[in-house]
């Protein structure tokens, strides 16, 4: 899916990757935005140039070339960049629009060694973002305990021979699609969510649920001890279907789906207004 992202009125370009789950933007537009060149495309050649004969830049590992239409209405090949490329290639470019990202860059790359000194500072950041968002204090408190039964149970997979990583979105989707019906993509998909944390989007009852089925595979894992991804795959499914009979059975008395199209914005104020609201104390 192709859409046009505007920064301080001009187009970026981006392509959404529904497989990696990844946003990819035209380097050349943010080049353009960023320097004011006329001519972005000569200036991001001249930058490139410059990276690839940097020892230590891998230019290749986070640039890649993808068709985006062009002014001329065209579909042309272009160098694109996912997030964390982006913010590789902004830290070659010499331009005071660039310096505001290169400082916040900064600023996160010393909270992640700060959180990785004091782990106890990432929770009290998670909450505080958290509530920053507009999240309700309950909301907050099963979030956090999410997280808790989340490691659980990839720590029971740790100890039953299934692998980080593939492994894991394996048997997470046998488990979603056991409770809910939807694989996590499809889930997302279903909330109109790419990047977002899906778990972050769901409400309170669609959080218990999960938990509920994630909590229970655990158990069972750590009773029956199955060994390796297909085995695993099995215990997966009879945890999340636990889960998913508790869904009907809420659904039959309530008469409604648990499972809703609403997600952040709707459970949340916009951060927007948040910080409109200390602009306006100001």
């Amino acid at each position: 899916m192709n859409e046009i992202k505007i920064y301080e009125n001009q187009a970026i370009r981006s392509v959404w990757d529904n497989e990696k789950e990844e946003w990819y933007f035209s380097v050349v537009d943010v080049v353009g935005v960023l320097t004011d060149s006329a001519n972005p495309r000569d200036y991001w050649y001249r930058v490139k140039k410059r990276m690839s004969e940097e020892e230590q830049s891998q230019l290749s590992t986070f640039c890649r070339q993808l068709k985006m239409k062009a002014t001329d209405g065209k579909m042309r090949v272009t160098d694109v960049a996912n997030m964390q490329g982006m913010f590789r290639i902004i830290q070659s470019i010499p331009s005071p629009k660039a310096e505001p990202f290169k400082m916040w860059l900064a600023e996160v790359g010393k909270d992640r060694i700060d959180e990785i000194i004091d782990p106890e500072l990432t929770i009290d950041r998670a909450l505080e973002t958290y509530l920053k968002k507009g999240y309700s204090r309950e909301w907050i408190n099963q979030r956090l305990q999410a997280i808790q039964v989340r490691k659980e149970l990839t720590d029971a997979w740790q100890d039953h021979g299934v692998k980080e990583g593939v492994e894991y979105a394996i048997l997470t989707n046998e488990i979603s699609k056991a409770w809910s019906g939807m694989t996590t993509r499809e889930y997302k998909d279903f909330k109109k969510l790419k990047k977002e944390n899906l778990r972050d989007n769901m409400s309170t009852l669609e959080l218990v649920l999960n938990m509920l089925a994630e909590a229970t595979t655990t158990e069972l894992t750590n009773i029956e001890n199955p060994l390796g991804l297909e085995e695993n795959k099995e215990t997966a499914r009879r945890g999340g279907t636990i889960a998913g009979n508790t869904r009907k059975e809420i659904e039959k008395e309530t008469g409604k789906s648990v499972i809703t199209q609403k997600n952040a914005l709707d459970f949340s104020k916009l951060i927007e207004d948040v910080v409109e609201k200390k602009e306006d104390d100001y």
